[in-house]
């Protein structure tokens, strides 16, 4: 079983776990593998400004399973679970949801496809070769701004993001060490090639991304909003880490919250779920 660990023991040496008391639960470890770090030399012991970011998001990404086990095990998969969204009007909006994927060689190659289903309608939002359609009632639509912009925040601004920054060709840099609500916590912020920011909050104890947060405007014109995105009831999941519980706040009012029911990798999706039926037509006359 994976137990909470020190930063400072994963740093010093990441292919030793060791155990200690913390909120996080237990969670089956991954493959004890040494990670690309453990070739640096180790920063002093006590001397937590010696730490790099990439120090830090190597770590993380060790605990999460490691690189080669993420990639080979988080190759495709499968989601099912429930999202609740509360309205600007304070309503709330039920959903439950699939979402199927393909990894590329990095986030602009991957393959995505969520399907939602509230009581008054169902409709799948479906990203591939670069592009973002919907599909309702077998008819292709244009998704609203807000809703690709939410959609395409998603795979930006996330933990994977963090997890293939790489692979992405994102830079990292480390903000400092800080504590916040009773948590030490190392902060590191991450930019992507198209210069989105964003600002990942990790504990200095388990080294999980606790959460993240980014600014946007929800459509062009509209006004920045800062949003976060915290997570909770982090779980093992053939040998890597699944935070099972999400939620989303924007200007610091929660509007979503997204619970995973079960969630499988390794499986054998079908290439057609996504594709567009009106480039196939016009691609076959």
């Amino acid at each position: 079983m994976l137990r909470p660990i020190t930063a400072l023991c994963m740093l010093l040496a990441c292919s030793v776990l060791q155990s200690s008391s913390g909120q996080e639960k237990s969670t089956p470890a991954p493959p004890q593998k040494t990670p690309a770090q453990a070739q640096q030399k180790p920063p002093t012991p006590g001397q937590d400004k010696a730490f790099t970011a990439e120090q830090i998001a190597e770590s993380t990404i060790f605990l999460s399973g490691s690189r080669a086990v993420l990639e080979q095990i988080r190759r495709n998969g499968l989601e099912r679970g429930r999202i609740t969204r509360i309205t600007p009007d304070g309503r709330t909006e039920e959903a439950t949801y699939e979402r199927r994927f393909v990894r590329g060689a990095d986030a602009t190659k991957d393959k995505i496809r969520m399907d939602q289903k509230m009581p008054t309608m169902e409709y799948s939002l479906i990203y591939g070769d670069g592009h973002l359609w919907g599909i309702i009632n077998g008819a292709n639509f244009t998704p609203r701004q807000d809703a690709a912009a939410s959609f395409m925040s998603q795979q930006w601004h996330s933990i994977d993001a963090l997890l293939r920054y790489k692979e992405n060709g994102s830079t990292i840099a480390l903000v400092g060490k800080e504590k916040q609500k009773g948590l030490d916590l190392y902060v590191l912020d991450l930019t992507d090639k198209e210069k989105r920011r964003t600002r990942y909050y990790i504990s200095a104890k388990t080294l999980h991304v606790l959460w993240l947060e980014y600014e946007e405007a929800p459509e062009p014109g509209a006004t920045r909003v800062k949003y976060t995105r915290a997570f909770h009831d982090y779980r093992g999941v053939q040998n890597t880490l699944v935070p099972y519980r999400t939620v989303l706040l924007a200007d610091g009012k929660q509007v979503q919250e997204t619970r995973i029911l079960t969630v499988t990798y390794g499986l054998k999706l079908e290439g057609s779920i996504f594709q567009n039926p009106e480039a196939q037509t016009s691609a076959n006359p």
